[in-house]
Parts: C-alpha cells; structure tokens; sequence
C-alpha cells in the first residue's frame, strides 16, 4: 500500500506471515500433530512415575507444560519413537540430570514402554 505523507510516499508493506498464510507446506504442519500413542505413553509416565525425581526434580514437574525443561520430554518421545535405545536413554538422562538416584526412576519409565 502506498500513501502519501506530508508530501512524501511512504510504502507501507504487508507482514510476511499474511502473504505466506496459505503456502505451508504439509511437512511443516506434520510436526505440530500430537501423537495419541506418544501423549498416553507421557500420561502413563505421569501416573505411574510422577513422584520420582530425576535429579532434583520430580517427573510430574518434568511434564508440566509451565516447565522450562523441555529435555525430558524429548528425550522420552525418542525413546517412545525408538530414535533412541534404553542405554542411551538413561545416559542421555543421567549426564542431563546428574545424580546416582536416577535409576528407580528409569526403570518406571522402561516399565510404561511395555503397556
């Protein structure tokens, strides 16, 4: 658009977000789909493995959506995914969340893939 200002022409130009609003392409609005299996296998976590910490903070905190960490939970969709195995899971956490006291709750969450 353009408009003329104290006698000057002053263009003024449109977002790139309004002209590009229907030219998304489907791989891009793939990766915002929740996945049910992914979301039931982060609720099972959360009910079963809530209370345990991993470091120095419980898994329910871990899955708030107030939290500012967002490694567990895209650690835990990889190994939903099968993008990561079980060994590497638990380093991948343990370097993340340094503590010897990691391994009760590993093992709860190992437990959910099954179900």
């Amino acid at each position: 658009m353009i408009r003329i200002v104290g006698g000057s022409l002053v263009v003024v130009a449109m977002t790139a977000s309004l002209g590009l609003a229907g030219c998304s392409s489907p791989a891009l609005d793939d990766r915002f789909i929740e996945n049910p299996g992914a979301e039931a296998f982060l609720d099972r976590i959360a009910h079963h493995c809530g209370k345990i910490s991993l470091g120095d903070q419980p898994i329910d905190y871990l899955l708030e959506n107030n939290s500012d960490d967002t490694f567990f939970v895209d650690e835990t969709s990889k190994l939903y995914f099968g993008n990561v195995d079980r060994p590497t899971y638990a380093s991948d956490i343990n370097a993340f969340y340094p503590t010897d006291r990691n391994q009760r709750a590993l093992d709860c969450i190992f437990a959910q893939l099954g179900q």
